[in-house]
């Protein structure tokens, strides 16, 4: 049994997030949120919130353990990308793409 949950169009690049997931990938839940709290990373917090919640739907909605459910799957896609243009030098622009994430946690019982 799996509870899971999803972030969707978060304003943070897909890359840099899955940094961050690859750093909570099959670790407990008490340690994953450990290693958020002590990271510096943007995509940090966001994470955290999503491990807890996703550890609340798996005792509220599934009757977990919460002592033993560890993060199982942690992976993120890319979302829409919004295009944005900055003005240069000789009459030129130069085209922004400010991207966005959607994350999904999923966590179980050992």
């Amino acid at each position: 049994m799996e509870a899971k949950a999803t972030l969707r169009y978060i304003r943070i690049s897909p890359r840099k997030v899955g940094v961050v997931c690859d750093l909570i990938r099959g670790k407990s839940v008490a340690q994953a949120m450990n290693i958020l709290a002590l990271t510096p990373k943007a995509a940090a917090e966001p994470l955290a919130k999503l491990v807890k919640s996703a550890a609340a739907n798996a005792e509220n909605n599934h009757g977990m353990d919460p002592e033993k459910l560890y993060v199982s799957t942690c992976f993120v896609a890319p979302g829409p990308i919004m295009k944005r243009i900055r003005f240069v030098s000789r009459a030129g622009v130069h085209r922004i793409e400010k991207r966005t994430s959607h994350i999904t946690v999923a966590v179980s019982e050992r």
